[in-house]
């Protein structure tokens, strides 16, 4: 049996829209074995026990890229990630799937070949980079069609604060709230403070974070699908911190430099958001893992 583990990510990180993920210290996990009937998944929905499931579509897809047969398979699923909250439950199931079916055929791709798979499914590298990698990535797709990704290691000290409210935001209804066009003013904001994040990141610079992690391209306009962003912000800001909305929402991710801090986010926020849920992670440094058993 092959077990995939898989961290969840977290997306855009303000200013770094759809190009800007890391990885943090949520895992899922699929096992692969060998079945005597053709296809059996376990651990999820009754509806999503079929072909249609995306783990083994993903699976489908790298076998068929690897010019070998799609074996009878089992799959059982444990997930962590919560489905439509922005922390990359759909890039799990596609990574997982793609470096299970690698990994069950002596693993002869690479990681950047497995991008180049998960980036063709998932439709943008944002999510799927750190999942596969770990860390902070930064990804575009060039001229040639090709994935680029930078990877950048976080500092030890940052400390994250997941807040996940107990009400999803949908993909196509976050991305439909966005204005059309930008202008160049905001277009050399953006781009300034992003440059500027990702050093801060590696360098564990909080104050600098909090100075260029404030977006001006999608979060003035998401958080009104979060109803109670501004009440979390607070909470965190109150607690040292500062704060995103990862993904598409309507997750909110904390950065502080403490574990008080951080301790302090998730007392509050259990106070304010009794049936919300609040975690206190770290980056991940590995990415995707495999093990036999």
């Amino acid at each position: 049996m092959i077990r995939i583990k898989v961290p969840a990510t977290s997306a855009n990180i303000g200013v770094g829209f759809d190009c800007m993920g890391l990885a943090v210290s949520l895992y899922s996990s699929v096992d692969f074995e060998e079945s005597n009937r053709r296809l059996e998944i376990y651990g999820c929905p009754k509806n999503f026990r079929n072909e249609n499931n995306l783990i083994y579509q993903a699976f489908v897809k790298c076998c068929n890229f690897l010019n070998q047969s799609i074996p009878n398979l089992k799959i059982t699923i444990e997930n962590n990630i919560p489905l439509s909250r922005g922390l990359g439950s759909s890039a799990f199931c596609i990574v997982a799937g793609l470096k299970g079916a690698n990994d069950w055929f002596d693993a002869p791709l690479s990681n950047d070949q497995l991008l180049e798979l998960a980036t063709e499914i998932e439709g943008h590298p944002d999510n799927v980079a750190p999942a596969i990698f770990g860390q902070l990535n930064v990804s575009f797709t060039d001229e040639n069609s090709d994935v680029q990704t930078v990877h950048y290691n976080v500092d030890g000290s940052l400390q994250f604060v997941c807040l996940i409210p107990d009400y999803p935001v949908s993909t196509d209804q976050a991305r439909n709230i966005l204005p059309k066009e930008m202008s160049y003013p905001t277009a050399v904001y953006q781009v300034g403070h992003a440059i500027a994040l990702s050093k801060a990141l590696v360098d564990g610079n909080l104050k600098l974070i909090k100075h260029s992690i404030i977006d001006q391209m999608h979060e003035p306009y998401r958080k009104k699908l979060i109803p109670d962003y501004d009440k979390a912000k607070g909470i965190c800001q109150q607690a040292n911190g500062t704060m995103y909305i990862s993904g598409s929402g309507s997750t909110m991710m904390a950065i502080v430099k403490t574990q008080k801090d951080a301790e302090k986010i998730i007392q509050q926020t259990k106070t304010s958001f009794p049936n919300w849920q609040a975690y206190h992670l770290h980056i991940d440094a590995k990415g995707a893992t495999s093990e036999v058993i």
